[in-house]
């Protein structure tokens, strides 16, 4: 099992040769910040965007300073892929029908080591150890990984946490559910000392659902005891918003009702949480895992229908909130909905302890306009452990593909760098893109939708002290303390 730090981060030795000569050949033809060009103003290459173009029908465009190193096409063209976790040199890719597991030992060729199906929506995932967790948020007539779908309106319906054993990279083996309220649309894993807890998010109760109704105004807890795994189980389910939450229409046109959390990231090491609830953007407090406690909470009914999930900066005074326009499935990268909606929501971390709030500072979206068959909004990312004060994110963008943009000055956030296809399809709307995006080891690793698994490398100044940050494990949500 691991040590009780959640990430062992080190920094690899300056000494070495080849990576120290690279860098410094980097740093020295960049220049000064101030003379550098953003990708946007270079000259593009042939097989980049052109300013305000729209790339073909499945054309791979890019920036100057990102390169497409590789692409594993989806074994399973009908299942939507989606999230992504790290641990050694795996990579592990949840789908609506399970789960894959990749060696990127060497990133420009990553290899399939086994494909496990289990159905069950979404499949959100994370590692720990020899543990691999799963979140059931569809409804299934029992919790094995032979189910199928069956109504919510059934009492025997399960939906829940789903818990591998992954010694045999080869041959991972299901040992343990746990059923929750609402089901388990995302979760996180909160280290402790001898036990393991996992923050359950689910949402949208039912008075005619038996196991989710309504209200449903908190998240699961779930202890998982390391050494006995097979005694996981629900433990707390603390109340988030005892006042129900952001009402949503008719009171806000447009907006999600907040009935429970749709994503959250820890940061362990400050003893903090920001949950993205729908309605609402809360930072909490986890010094107590079983009991989780609200600091702020934040609402904004102009701009956000959906706060869909959280990305603290290093120095833990900043939180970038994303809003889900459209769940996903919409055209909202486009000039008719313009560039403050289904975008991220940067907001500063100020005051101290309990006195600390959430302060809004500006709105990130891509500066590329996607065609209206492009479903395209602010979607999963991570950050780039750049350090110096620097706060640099990569972030998936489903059809508006994945965006490496600089946040340090939290009021005037700037891309500076992307990668996309052109749209799947040229006559109707259609799902795909970039459901994840994230840096890990000196490489980006997209989860596509439709396209498969993405190995990305960006080369630029500004991202090039990353490098030296090397990890054994990455779980997005469980934010490490990089440097």
């Amino acid at each position: 099992m691991t040590s009780l730090h959640p990430h062992r981060v080190r920094r690899r030795r300056l000494g070495v040769a080849a990576a120290a000569a690279g860098l410094l050949a980097t740093l020295l033809t960049a220049g000064p910040a101030a003379a550098t060009p953003d990708p946007g103003d270079l000259q593009v290459s042939p097989n980049a965007r052109l300013a305000g173009g729209i790339p073909g029908q499945d054309q791979i465009v890019h920036s100057p300073n990102v390169k497409h190193l590789a692409n594993i096409p989806s074994a399973n063209p009908n299942a939507v892929n989606s999230d992504l976790a790290f641990q050694g040199r795996y990579a592990y890719a949840g789908n609506y029908d399970g789960f894959t597991i990749y060696d990127i030992a060497n990133p420009r060729t990553p290899k399939v080591v086994s494909t496990v199906l289990c159905p069950g929506g979404q499949n959100d995932i994370s590692v720990s150890g020899d543990l691999l967790f799963l979140s059931t948020d569809s409804s299934r007539s029992d919790d094995s990984c032979n189910s199928v779908s069956q109504p919510a309106t059934e009492k025997s319906s399960w939906e829940g946490i789903k818990i591998f054993d992954i010694r045999d990279k080869k041959n991972p083996k299901y040992i343990k559910s746990v059923e929750t309220a609402c089901g388990s649309h995302t979760h996180t894993l909160v280290p402790g000392g001898r036990d393991l807890y996992l923050y359950v998010s689910s949402y949208s109760p039912n008075e005619t659902f038996p196991d989710c109704r309504p209200p449903h105004d908190g998240i699961s807890v779930i202890k998982v005891p390391k050494k006995a795994p097979k005694q996981a189980a629900v433990v707390a389910f603390p109340i988030l918003f005892p006042d129900g939450g952001n009402p949503g229409g008719p009171t806000n046109p447009g907006v999600s009702k907040t009935t429970g959390c749709h994503d959250i990231t820890v940061l362990p090491s400050k003893n903090l949480a920001a949950g993205a609830c729908m309605g609402d953007g809360i930072l909490f407090d986890i010094s107590r895992p079983e009991q989780p406690r609200v600091i702020d909470r934040v609402q904004d009914n102009v701009n956000f229908a959906f706060w869909h999930s959280a990305t603290f900066n290093e120095r833990a005074d900043k939180v970038v909130f994303t809003d889900e326009l459209g769940g996903g499935g919409g055209a909202t990268c486009n000039e008719a909905t313009g560039p403050d909606r289904g975008a991220d929501g940067i907001y500063d971390i100020t005051g101290r302890g309990d006195q600390r709030k959430l302060e809004f500072r500006s709105y990130f979206k891509i500066p590329r306009h996607q065609a209206d068959t492009e479903n395209c909004v602010a979607h999963n990312g991570s950050l780039i452990p750049v350090g110096g004060g620097r706060d640099i994110m990569v972030q998936a963008w489903y059809q508006g593909g994945v965006s490496i943009w600089d946040f340090t000055d939290s009021a005037r956030p700037k891309e500076i760098g992307y990668f996309e296809r052109g749209p799947l399809r040229t006559d109707a709307l259609s799902l795909g893109g970039s459901w994840s995006a994230y840096y890990y080891n000196g490489h980006i690793y997209s989860n596509d939708i439709a396209k498969g698994f993405d190995v990305l490398r960006i080369d630029d100044w500004r991202t090039a002290p990353a490098s030296w940050v090397w990890m054994d494990r990455l779980n997005v949500q469980t934010q490490p303390e990089y440097h």
